[in-house]
Order: C-alpha cells, then structure tokens, then sequence
C-alpha cells in the first residue's frame, strides 16, 4: 500500500467515528508518520501503531482552552504495514488505532480499551 491509499485509510477511519462522537472531539489534530521514535527513558525497541498526545477531555479544566496546542494523534504507518499481510488487514489495523487513539483523547484507558476488544 502507498502513502496515498494509507493516508486514505486514516481518513476513512476517521470520516467512519459516528458524528456525536466525532462532534465531541475538541483540539485534536490527526497525523499520519512513518515510525515512532523513542524519546529518551523509553525502551528503544518500542514500536507503537499510534500515540495520542495531549490533555484528554476528562482532564481539562476552565482553563485549559486558553492558548493550548491542539491535542495529537499520530498514526504510524510502517508497523502497520507491517504487521499486516494484505489491503483489508492493513484497513482493519488503522480503524482499530485510530479508534485508539481517539479513545485516549476522550479519557480511556489502555486498560479499558483492552477490555473492550480495541487493544
């Protein structure tokens, strides 16, 4: 799969979140990148799928949307493709992260993600 179709994936993943759910996202930009790089303390053999970066909702305050960057969600496209053997894996992989991630910016834990099937 190109860059053009992946980046389709992510868009289609995105354009699939139901819209009363999507209408509460607030600040929260999406990305598309080739790999995650550890950050210094991580383990430098971690591979990630996505990463959301941010201030999830359930963690914002009155204050918080004074002049805060948006939140971000990076999804990295050569461990999925990667992990994924054909076309259809490769759009099943992306829904599922971006759902992810988009969970975490709505307060989800990885714990609770795990436990609903979207690990």
């Amino acid at each position: 799969m190109d860059d053009a179709d992946f980046d389709a994936a992510v868009e289609q993943a995105l354009a699939a979140i139901p819209a009363d759910i999507s209408a509460r996202m607030d600040n929260v930009a999406v990305f598309v990148d080739d790999d995650y790089i550890p950050r210094e303390g991580d383990d430098p053999s971690t591979v990630l799928l996505g990463l959301y970066e941010g201030t999830p909702l359930t963690e914002r305050d009155s204050w918080w949307g004074a002049g805060s960057l948006p939140d971000r969600i990076t999804i990295y496209r050569t461990p999925i493709l990667d992990i994924c053997s054909s076309r259809k894996q490769v759009i099943h992989e992306v829904t599922v992260t971006v759902v992810h991630e988009i969970a975490h910016h709505f307060g989800i834990s990885d714990e609770r993600l795990h436990e609903l099937g979207w690990g």
